[in-house]
């Protein structure tokens, strides 16, 4: 089977869309599925990447990271990959891939999916902070509607996020499958290399964010709730790794409550071992975000034994089951904190949150979920060649 990915993202962007892209690609490939992604150029990528066509792009106003592929080279692109035969036309994103892989997919009469990624009621209330969210809501569902229309069935990444699209009204077809992890996740980190590499001493508690760092992943909550940790625990650090739209308010914040010389911004880390050497660091991996369709870092900290206290909103509910050693707090500055300083004080739980979260992790396989997304292949295949095509 041969599938043709279309999205508007893709490393060196990083994001959840780009690792699950990734991630996919290479456990499908040792199902048998061959994939041709086609994605926009950065600086940076790599000028030749194996089955992979970027496409020329400018830039997104008021977005440094993001790149809007062009309308004219996307089509030649995908008119150039189709040139091979190809089964199923698979769109990542919302945006300008979304409709020229729908475009594509009908030109050549091919069953079309698509993966819901991203919240959009959240991004809105974010992005267009003028716009009543009432209204953003209401706009949110008429456009995921008006999409998914024109594709044969919807994959989401979390049963959570299956039910939001239930209520939004959806008709397509909606099936789950999680974005599981690779391998190359659960080599075990080395803490003690991290605090070297940025100054902190072995003794010093620290607490983790990893992801981009934008207003929806309600960073700031976890500020707050850090600056009441260290009322009890003064000698707490905060390492925030990421880069995004929301770095200068959050350092004034941090700035603002006197945190600025325990709090490190570390940026993106390198995947390969920096990353992994990160969460290894890690007493409690903090999270809040309310607009995750999956929550994969989730699953990363917790491959690597960090313990996790987050808030459980979302996608991230599908995560944080009873059996996967997390400690699940509200979203209220006091009870959160106090949930991290209960996890920082006793070695006896990190140690036990550890092992289970390690345990939990391991039942997250990249093969056994691309499997279940080679099932949703065929099916769709089935289903258009019993229509007698898309």
């Amino acid at each position: 089977m041969r599938v043709l990915i279309v999205s508007d993202v893709y490393f060196p962007r990083v994001n959840g869309v780009s690792t699950s892209i990734a991630t996919f690609r290479a456990a499908l490939s040792a199902c048998g599925v061959e994939t041709t992604l086609v994605a926009p150029e950065y600086v940076g990528a790599a000028a030749s990447e194996e089955s992979i066509v970027r496409v020329r792009s400018a830039a997104v106003p008021g977005d440094p990271e993001d790149r809007r592929m062009l309308w004219r080279p996307l089509l030649s692109a995908l008119e150039s990959a189709s040139r091979q035969p190809f089964d199923l036309v698979h769109i990542q994103t919302p945006f300008i891939a979304h409709y020229a892989g729908v475009r594509q997919a009908r030109a050549a009469r091919l069953p079309c999916l698509a993966t819901y990624h991203t919240f959009f009621a959240e991004y809105l209330h974010h992005y267009a902070p003028l716009l009543p969210r009432a209204m953003g809501g209401a706009l949110a569902r008429t456009f995921t509607r008006s999409q998914c229309r024109q594709i044969d069935a919807l994959i989401a990444p979390s049963e959570p996020m299956r039910d939001v699209l239930l209520e939004y009204g959806v008709a397509a077809p909606i099936h789950v499958v999680p974005t599981g992890l690779p391998e190359d996740r659960f080599v075990p980190g080395d803490g003690a290399r991290f605090r070297a590499r940025i100054g902190l001493p072995a003794a010093r508690p620290l607490l983790l964010y990893v992801g981009r760092v934008a207003h929806e992943k309600n960073i700031e909550f976890l500020v707050h709730s850090f600056a009441r940790v260290r009322r009890d625990m003064p000698e707490a650090m905060l390492v925030i790794a990421g880069e995004g739209p929301a770095e200068a308010t959050l350092r004034q914040l941090v700035g603002g409550l006197g945190l600025e010389p325990d709090t490190r911004f570390v940026g993106y880390l390198d995947r390969e071992q920096t990353l992994l050497d990160c969460y290894a660091a890690a007493q409690a991996f903090v999270f809040a975000s309310r607009t995750e369709t999956q929550g994969l870092v989730l699953l990363e900290a917790m491959a690597q034994g960090a313990p996790v206290v987050s808030t459980a909103v979302l996608g991230t509910r599908s995560i944080l089951k009873p059996e996967s050693g997390a400690v699940v707090a509200p979203e209220e500055v006091d009870d959160f904190a106090a949930a991290v300083v209960r996890v920082l004080r006793s070695e006896e739980l990190r140690r036990e949150m550890s092992a289970r979260c390690r345990a939990y992790a391991a039942s997250w396989s990249s093969l056994a979920m691309a499997r279940r997304l080679v099932d949703r292949y065929h099916a769709a295949c089935e289903e258009s060649s019993g229509r007698g095509g898309a």
